[in-house]
């Protein structure tokens, strides 16, 4: 069976360059792709015929003869089809777009930045609306003054990976293909230490503590974050450092529940002052303020403290601060105690309407509803 003409395979004109060609032989080794068409051995053909002719058409000796003298010149200067080195090389080409890896063109990785880190803080309500600086300690790596840096005994650079030579990879032949991988002797370093430095073992980082003093800007609350640039891991082979999370978590209140830039507690008022009306002191973060009571308040009632809650921290305005009034029930009371009650509930008698009109409507309702759907 005769060879089909290359540019034919590939789909290119006669004077595709490079650029071209490279791309469609990806495209077609993504469509033709063995592991994409499982036991199907006529994309596996076609998968070899564009491995072959694009190894020849980018290689510009071996396409001057192909385009000269066709199949038979290939065959007789003995350049046909696609060696082990010359698949090794498409294959890695585009090994990342098939496969999601790295291509066999790149070299090693650079050098790592360092990992980020987080710390949590704990404040309270107070610290966080007001504001305030805070120092802490945190482990941290640092560079190896022993060897400054660079994990060897004698404080030079390490030398050349010999299994890699420096590239931080080696081919590695799986039957028909030849593909890239990380190389174990170096982890991918591209370089070996023979006699590490002892202070480090090695790693050209030891571990130290440092302390960090910490700006919480006013109105912060649980979940935000500050982010201090260059003070997480240490990098890699003078790479930049991570950088320290400063996560905020603020400690429950024994008067105020939060909401957003709202702050929210419950009063208790005793049942005379809620008949009768008066004044209580009420707690703010600022210090105490005079809640007046109007006359018959009930429990529930909210009054609303503008400007008494937490400051915005991510712009202007201030929040509020809404107080609950609980109507508290005496107990405990005693027999002249008692009396009086008895006498203000039987001066009372037959006018729950005027006095407790919520009671008397609810009453009402209910008597209503037995009526309507209790019957007999």
């Amino acid at each position: 069976m005769s060879k089909r003409d290359y540019y034919d395979v590939l789909g290119v004109p006669r004077d595709a360059d490079d650029d071209v060609l490279k791309k469609s032989y990806r495209r077609l080794a993504m469509k033709l792709h063995p592991d994409r068409n499982p036991g199907d051995a006529a994309a596996e053909e076609k998968f070899k015929e564009a491995n072959e002719a694009y190894e020849v058409l980018t290689d510009p000796q071996k396409r001057a003869v192909y385009d000269q003298h066709g199949h038979d010149g290939l065959s007789r200067s003995g350049g046909g089809g696609a060696g082990a080195g010359g698949f090794s090389d498409i294959f890695g080409d585009v090994f990342a777009d098939i496969f999601g890896g790295r291509g066999g063109g790149g070299g090693r990785a650079g050098p790592r930045r360092g990992a980020d880190l987080r710390f949590m803080m704990d404040l309270d309500l107070e610290q966080a609306a007001a504001g305030t600086e805070e120092t802490i300690r945190i482990p941290s790596w640092s560079s190896c003054e022993s060897c400054d840096g660079h994990g060897t005994a004698d404080g030079k650079r390490p030398g050349t990976c010999p299994s890699c030579h420096g590239s931080g990879q080696v081919r590695v032949q799986q039957g028909f293909f030849v593909m890239q991988q990380t190389c174990p002797a170096c982890r991918g370093r591209g370089t070996v230490i023979t006699d590490p430095c002892k202070p480090c073992r090695g790693a050209g980082k030891v571990q130290k503590e440092k302390t960090l003093s910490v700006k919480i800007p006013a109105g912060v609350d649980t979940g935000d974050r500050i982010r201090l640039s260059g003070e997480g891991e240490l990098g890699e082979k003078g790479a930049g450092a991570g950088d320290l999370y400063v996560q905020i978590n603020v400690r429950p209140h024994d008067f105020f529940d939060r909401d957003g830039n709202d702050l929210h507690c419950t009063i208790p008022v005793d049942m005379t002052t809620a008949a009768l009306g008066g004044e209580i002191e009420a707690p703010t973060l600022l210090g105490a303020v005079t809640l007046k009571i109007p006359e018959g308040t009930q429990t529930g009632k909210t009054f609303r403290l503008r400007g008494r809650g937490v400051k915005s921290v991510r712009g202007a305005g201030q929040g509020d601060l809404l107080c609950q009034v609980r109507v508290e029930t005496p107990r405990n009371l005693g027999r002249r105690q008692r009396e009086l009650l008895q006498q203000l509930r039987d001066s009372m008698d037959g006018r729950g309407a005027t006095h407790s009109p919520e009671t008397a409507s609810w009453l009402d309702k209910a008597k209503q509803f037995l009526e309507a759907h209790l019957k007999p």
